[in-house]
C-alpha cells in the first residue's frame, strides 16, 4: 500500500518550524555526517536549524518552504529563494533558487521526491531560469539532470560546510 503524499508551503506556526527543525537536523546528517567533522556538522545545524532562525528564514520574503508528507508525516522539505550567489550563466535572468532540497531516506520512494520537486517547479514556472548549488557527492544529482537541469562547469563550495559543489540550471521555455 502507498503513502498518501502531499507537499505543502508552510508557514511560522509551532507545527511548521517545529517540522522544519526535525528535518533540517536529520538530513544534514543524512546527507553531510561522512562528508565533514561531527562538531562542523553540529555548528551547521545550530546555526540554520534553530527556532530563532527559522522563524526569521520562514518570514522572510526572499523564501517560500515547502514541506512533503506522507501519510501525514514530515518525509523532506525545500526552499525556494531569491537569496545565494548565482552562477553566471542565469545572473542576468529571471531566476530563483531551489535550495535545501531533500528527503528523508526512510521516505525515498519516487512519489516523495516527484511531490516535493513538482512543487517546487510550479512556484518556479515564472521564473527564466531555475538553478541550484548542490554538492557533488549528493544522490539526487542524477535526478535533477535526468529532469531537464544542467550541470554548469565551474566548481564551488556549498554554503556554509567546506565541501565542493556544483551548480545546476534548468532554464524555463
Amino acid at each position: 500500500m502507498s503513502a498518501k503524499i502531499i507537499t505543502k508551503f508552510t508557514v511560522a506556526t509551532v507545527d511548521g518550524i517545529e517540522n522544519l527543525m526535525g528535518l533540517g537536523t536529520k538530513l544534514a546528517k543524512e546527507k553531510f555526517q561522512s562528508l565533514v567533522k561531527e562538531e562542523l556538522l553540529e555548528k551547521y545545524i545550530s546555526e540554520n536549524f534553530t527556532e530563532k532562525v527559522l522563524v526569521e528564514e520562514v518570514n522572510s520574503l526572499s523564501n517560500q518552504w515547502l514541506i512533503v508528507y506522507a501519510d501525514e508525516k514530515p518525509a523532506g522539505y525545500a526552499r525556494v529563494t531569491s537569496k545565494g550567489l548565482r552562477p553566471a550563466s542565469v545572473a542576468s535572468k529571471k531566476a530563483i533558487r531551489i535550495a535545501d532540497f531533500g528527503i528523508l531516506q526512510s521516505y525515498a520512494e519516487i512519489g516523495v521526491l516527484e511531490s516535493l520537486y513538482e512543487k517546487c517547479l510550479q512556484v518556479c514556472k515564472a521564473y527564466d531560469a531555475v538553478w541550484l548549488n548542490e554538492f557533488t557527492d549528493n544522490i539526487l544529482l542524477d535526478f535533477f539532470i535526468r529532469n531537464g537541469f544542467e550541470k554548469q562547469d565551474n566548481k564551488i563550495q556549498f554554503d556554509d560546510l567546506p565541501i565542493s559543489s556544483v551548480y545546476l540550471v534548468k532554464m524555463n521555455h
